[in-house]
């Protein structure tokens, strides 16, 4: 996949929960010298939170569970592993009971064990990612995560600091065993001890964690169901705490953790499916435009029974919820375990905030020096993240917003309401730097079942005339987003898809294509669809890198490395579509090493036309052999073709290796190089809370290009005439220091950089239209020439047959 987070627009969507805490909060605490000290606080995998009451007099859950958490910014694996309990006074006889673990703590993400069962409670633990036997005490005990599966022999906080094996360690009530000053005071049948919001760990047990009711959450973020969906069962009277209260000035809530009685609000939206609950909004709001007057009040399991102007009392607690999946993502502040009041309907909604150029200030978000903007007080007149954060929760509006990025698969389409941000000769909003991320944008989702009213099919281009509006959220692949109550409607500007210019006969054609995941499985009608860009709108290329061609069985794995079924189907299917009987050179992956669907195999091939242009074979290109150059001047060539350029380099690890073959067209030799290169799975979004963003992915790229620049600057120096076409997805920007490595020195030029700046994309995401396939040349292809074109037939239209435009050069060698 290509895409430029660690999303997966294909297999999304089960809309679970995922309550995934910030990892930069701990860094900012300071550390003072404790009493008990235990080894250096963990950055990464904790004890999150640890309940020994399940079962007992009381108790709502019917299970004790211990809880872990990784606020680190990779996965934890646990296979090894345990978590360990012992009394809170342990005797000469006392030993450590111990659950083993296995599988891995995603980053930022939960972990839940299932612990022993009592005879009470009426609720059960969301689904565990692991279970045990060890019943807990309610009151006082020490829980430690431990490194190996062998029983600890520690029984004092010294001896236990001392062993190296202990990650981490939690003593409640009155253990003798616990971190720093005390043990965490407060459990009780009917209340857990956790980490508050941030995760902090200071190796104090009484500073880092407190007690508060039960709340579980699973690796996939689902929680127990112990809320209600908007009864009769909740406050009579209002408190004292308004919802600009709980919300605060801050991305973070100041009432993390409690439970606040009787919150009075206007329900402004109900959500019934996913993550269930409903919003509502105080009509009587503070003087700060920092503090939100909108909240999302999560209902569990249960749908929520309120109703769109309904006037009600939520006794709830505070909790941040993380919902993206991908590192760096927001928090919204909701209220969970609702008991809730209604108090009378058919109110009046507060007022929509509109959306527009006005509203939306030109600067992005602060700059934190790449740390946490959480605790930064709202800027909402001179940062957009902080006018939406200000905003969380609240109906908001957007007016004949022009469509950014077409509807998808999943009832989701992104619309840009800032007039500021540069636009594409068609309409979207072109993404030209990271210090131009585009403020505009926002997503809309539709609170409306699509059974009850279908979602509107927009392209790039097309407008949403009339108003949408409803409450704005944070949704799980990042991204602010409009849960619209209404939607405004359509105006079809009826974007058509391109068609590239014909080629003289003396041009030489080669073309890029990532055809997505493609494997025999996949149905005929986006072979056909594929096929017809080929012959259609490419114009039938002489040479056609493709990427993304899977072995001959798709994501079964099962050992497969061949791709001859897969060619061989593409090849008939751009026959049938009237185009010509293609050629093919590829070299098989070992297999399970090229990333990409797990079992895909995905790889790189040429198609060629031989009627057009001739491939030299040259033997010895295999997988894991080296490509590399012989003679000089005219004779300078290739010691195997196809071949694969350092494919044992560390820089390829799980990454494609670039395909690199020696073609002839009217007596001259053409060098080809079809790239694949690391995708940005793991990097920060744009809106991250992390301020500027890391694009961790970036290194391994950055690698990548330094080991092709190489290749290229050693053909370059054997023949500095040599007519070399670089091209594929490289993930990456124009702007990005990989394709700055890539192009240093003037071994290869970028070809997207000589377009004009509103033509620069190849791929949409979140609303910004933006470049991640590229042609690049060396020198002894002239400037003259040289016709370049990206083809749009895909990124911005609803129906695609594979998220990548392909694009083409002309060229007369």
């Amino acid at each position: 996949m290509t895409e430029p987070t660690a999303r997966n627009p294909r297999s999304r969507r089960t809309l679970l929960r995922a309550t995934l805490l910030p990892s930069a909060v701990a860094a900012s605490l300071v550390l003072v010298p404790l009493p008990s000290a235990v080894a250096a606080p963990s950055a990464d995998a904790v004890i999150s939170e640890v309940y020994g009451g399940g079962g007992n007099s009381g108790a709502v859950l019917k299970n004790d569970f211990i809880e872990l958490a990784n606020k680190g910014g990779a996965a934890f694996g646990l296979d090894g592993w345990s978590v360990q309990y012992i009394s809170g006074t342990p005797g000469a006889t006392s030993q450590w009971g111990v659950t083993p673990l296995t599988g891995a703590v995603a980053p930022g993400g939960r972990f839940l064990i299932a612990e022993a069962a009592g005879t009470g409670g009426t609720v059960a633990l969301p689904t565990p990612d692991a279970t045990g036997t060890l019943a807990l005490s309610a009151t006082s005990g020490t829980v430690a995560l431990v490194q190996g599966t062998d029983p600890l022999t520690c029984k004092t906080a010294a001896d236990c600091a001392a062993d190296s094996r202990v990650r981490d360690l939690v003593g409640f009530g009155t253990a003798v065993v616990h971190e720093g000053t005390a043990a965490v005071p407060g459990a009780s049948n009917t209340a857990s001890v956790a980490r508050a919001a941030g995760l902090a760990d200071t190796d104090d047990n009484a500073a880092d964690l407190k007690a508060g009711a039960p709340t579980p959450v699973n690796s996939k973020g689902e929680t127990a169901d112990t809320g209600d969906g908007g009864g009769s069962t909740g406050p009579t009277e209002p408190g004292t705490v308004r919802i600009h209260d709980i919300q605060g000035a801050t991305r973070l809530s100041p009432k993390t953790g409690a439970t606040i009685a009787g919150i009075p609000g206007i329900v402004t939206g109900v959500r019934t499916s996913g993550s269930k609950g409903f919003w509502m909004q105080d009509p009587n709001p503070d003087a700060d435009p920092a503090t939100s007057e909108g909240i999302f009040v999560f209902t569990g399991s249960a749908a929520p029974t309120v109703k769109v102007g309904d006037s009600v009392l939520v006794t709830a607690k505070v909790s941040e919820y993380y919902p993206a999946y991908s590192g760096g993502g927001q928090s919204v502040t909701e209220l969970s375990g609702p008991k809730t009041t209604v108090v009378s309907s058919g109110n009046p909604l507060p007022a929509a905030v509109r959306l527009d150029s006005r509203a939306i200030p030109g600067a992005y978000a602060p700059d934190a020096a790449g740390g946490s903007i959480e605790g930064l007080t709202l800027q909402p007149k001179t940062y957009a993240l902080d006018l939406y954060e200000s905003l969380e929760g609240m109906r908001v509006e957007v007016d004949n917003a022009r469509v950014v990025q077409a509807t998808d698969a999943y009832n989701e389409l992104w619309v840009d309401t800032d007039c500021a941000d540069p636009r594409t000769a068609r309409g979207g909003s072109v993404y030209l730097g990271y210090d131009r991320p585009n403020g505009g944008r926002i997503m809309i989702q539709s609170l409306t079942p699509a059974a009850e009213q279908p979602f509107p099919v927009a392209n790039v281009g097309d407008e949403l005339r009339g108003t949408t509006e409803g409450p704005l959220d944070y949704n799980q692949f990042g991204g602010y987003t409009i849960a619209a109550t209404g939607i405004g409607t359509v105006k079809d500007n009826h974007l058509q898809r391109e068609v590239t210019q014909r080629a003289l006969p003396s041009e030489a054609t080669i073309a890029t294509y990532n055809v997505e995941n493609l494997d025999p499985s996949d149905p005929d009608t986006k072979f056909a669809q594929l096929a017809q860009g080929i012959v259609t709108n490419l114009r039938s290329p002489d040479v056609v890198a493709l990427e993304e061609i899977q072995d001959n069985n798709g994501a079964v794995s099962d050992g497969t490395v061949d791709a001859s079924a897969t060619v061989a189907k593409f090849v008939d299917a751009i026959k049938a579509a009237g185009g010509p009987a293609y050629d093919w050179r590829s070299i098989n992956p070992v297999d399970g090493k090229d990333g990409g669907e797990p079992g895909g195999n995905i790889r790189q091939v040429f198609l060629f036309n031989p009627q057009r242009i001739s491939f030299t074979d040259i033997p010895g290109g295999d997988s894991t052999t080296a490509v590399d150059v012989t003679g000089t001047g005219k004779q300078t060539s290739l010691t195997a073709s196809p071949g694969r350029i350092d494919p044992n380099n560390a820089a390829w690890t799980t990454s494609r290796k670039p395909l690199v073959g020696q073609f002839e067209f009217k007596g001259k030799k053409l060098f080809v190089i079809a790239n694949h290169f690391d995708s940005k799975g793991g990097d920060q979004g744009i809106d991250s809370r992390f301020q500027a963003p890391t694009r961790s992915s970036e290194v391994q790229r950055v690698q990548q290009a330094t080991v092709e620049h190489d290749f290229v600057q050693k053909l370059l120096t054997a023949d500095p005439d040599a007519r070399i076409v670089s091209l594929g997805d490289f993930n990456d920007y124009q702007f990005s220091p990989a394709l700055t490595t890539l192009t240093s020195g003037g071994v290869l030029r970028d070809l997207v950089n000589e377009l004009p700046s509103w033509e620069r994309y190849s791929y949409v995401y979140q609303g910004n239209s933006q470049v991640l396939d590229h042609i690049l040349v060396s020198a002894g292809l002239k400037r003259q020439h040289v016709d370049y074109d990206v083809v749009h037939i895909n990124s911005e239209f609803a129906a695609q047959a594979s998220d990548h435009d392909p694009q083409i050069v002309r060229i007369k060698p």
